[in-house]
């Protein structure tokens, strides 16, 4: 398995990620895929991390 790079173009916090850095707030990732859970998304809220996969060991 490859060790995961920092991707310095995006910025992540959710430690419960398998693409996120743990020790830096980066993903891993080259691209992420961003959507909604709603009709009419106003808010940042309304938004989600498609490219989102648990990290193993996170409850």
């Amino acid at each position: 398995m490859e060790p995961m790079k920092k991707n310095t173009s995006i910025k992540c916090t959710v430690s419960q990620c398998k693409y996120n850095m743990v020790t830096e707030d980066y993903c891993s990732l080259n691209c992420i895929s961003v959507g909604t859970h709603e009709a009419n998304p106003t808010v940042p809220e309304c938004t989600d991390c498609h490219s989102f996969v648990k990290r193993t060991g996170c409850e």
